[in-house]
């Protein structure tokens, strides 16, 4: 399965949120004097992302050009983040061919602060740690060594809620309000249990969820320790929260409530229009990837209520500045800018990122969708946010969420046995860890 990073990257150029009158009042422009270190004061800054961050897409490097005449921002994007991630790695151990941004997924934040933070600057040299009470505790630690270096400055972060098809519900006769949804599924024995009353009156070739990979990804995006504990132990095999989101995906497949896409296909991309499942785990980036493939037609048979089993978080970025990078200071003095919240909010308004700075949460806590049939996404996706547990990061959480969700994927398509498909999960993290 594709990076799912990288594919609600690319998603999110399409399809604004559409927020108040009051929260672009709110959203203004600053700016941070800087100096150069070019000859003739001129300095071109490269950004080095995998799929697309919206700043571009978004007008704010253009308006940091504006505020910043003498500073040049050029980005380059790798559309998949396992492939920016291996071209990454090389550059830093030859130390040349660096950005002087680089963009660093959750997933991979871990070994930059355990095994790589001599190849990226101490933030705090700028003074980072001023920052420090503008984001989230568990965005800010992540990012942060245990010396105390700070090696990046958040991005967006994914609460997670559950995006919903309304017109399909009411063809099967069940509810279509998001409050008594959640009510209904404030369990995932709840949400299956209705599941299984969805597929009994379910239109044609309709399922109940699009795959048990989203499932399993949204349930242990909810969870503290995943895969590694505090110590920095990989834990996965015994962690009985791995188990708990592994049997339940399995029993979502087994019941017959998949729609067997795998995630970020093709097929999966279509089936948002064809109305071949009524409901997506959706973390906050996933709206704009809804609009995108449902087009104009999909708008106002969406909604959105409250995840089942409590909040959790899916997806999030870093901005870090390599040690290798020409324009140190400079490039600091963007990430600060991009990262404040006046930024972050606009970055929701227009391209659906949900923001790790606090004070950006609070502007857009009045947001609704008319898309999502005006559902009040700044209240359910900030209360999410800020209910999240702070998870536990460990070195390698991608490549083993990767190997897992994979492993599901042969489950649902192919029928594999839950124990089979388990010893081939297993197998496949033994292989990419060594």
């Amino acid at each position: 399965m594709p990076n799912a990073r990288a594919a609600r990257r690319a998603a999110v150029r399409i399809g604004a949120v559409v927020l108040s009158g009051a929260l672009l009042a709110a959203c203004g422009s600053g700016s941070s004097g800087g100096t150069s270190d070019s000859a003739g004061g001129k300095v071109t800054l490269t950004v080095d992302l995998f799929g697309s961050f919206g700043y571009k897409e978004a007008g704010l490097y253009a308006e940091y050009q504006k505020l910043h005449p003498d500073i040049t921002i050029k980005q380059s994007d790798t559309e998949d983040e396992a492939d920016y991630w291996k071209s990454l790695q090389t550059r830093l151990a030859g130390g040349g061919g660096l950005g002087d941004v680089q963009g660093v997924e959750v997933g991979r934040i871990a070994s930059v602060t355990q095994q790589q933070s001599d190849k990226f600057e101490d933030l705090k040299q700028y003074g980072a740690e001023k920052l420090k009470d503008q984001f989230a505790e568990a965005k800010w630690s992540a990012a942060t060594t245990e010396d105390g270096r700070i090696l990046g400055l958040g991005t967006d972060v994914g609460p997670e809620a559950m995006c919903y098809r309304t017109d399909l519900f009411k063809q099967a006769g069940l509810p279509t309000d998001r409050d008594e949804l959640s009510r209904k599924w404030s369990t995932w024995d709840g949400y299956l249990a209705l599941g299984e009353e969805y597929k009994k009156k379910a239109p044609a070739k309709g399922a109940w969820i699009d795959s048990i990979g989203s499932l399993y990804s949204i349930m242990i995006g909810q969870e503290k320790e995943r895969y590694y504990d505090a110590s920095g132990k990989l834990i996965y095999e015994n962690n009985p929260a791995v188990k708990t989101a592994w049997d339940t995906s399995v029993e979502a497949a087994e019941s017959g409530l998949s729609a067997k896409l795998d995630q970020w296909s093709p097929q999966w991309n279509q089936a948002f229009a064809a109305g071949s499942f009524a409901t997506i785990p959706c973390p906050a980036w996933m709206l704009s990837y809804i609009k995108g493939q449902a087009g104009k037609g999909g708008s106002g048979t969406w909604d959105v209520a409250k995840l089942p089993g409590g909040a959790g978080n899916w997806g999030g970025s870093y901005l870090s500045v390599p040690r290798a990078a020409k324009h140190k200071k400079e490039a600091y003095e963007l990430i600060e800018w991009l990262t404040a919240p006046e930024q972050q909010a606009k970055l929701f308004q227009k391209q659906g990122l949900f923001p790790s700075a606090t004070g950006a949460i609070e502007k857009v806590s009045g947001a609704k969708d008319p898309y999502f049939s005006d559902a009040p996404i700044g209240q359910i996706f900030g209360d999410a946010a800020k209910s999240s547990p702070v998870q536990v990061l460990g070195v390698h959480d991608a490549n083993v969420a990767q190997q897992i969700t994979n492993a599901l994927s042969e489950v649902e398509r192919k029928g594999t046995s839950s124990d089979k498909a388990w010893s081939t999960a297993k197998k496949g993290v033994d292989n990419v860890i060594g």
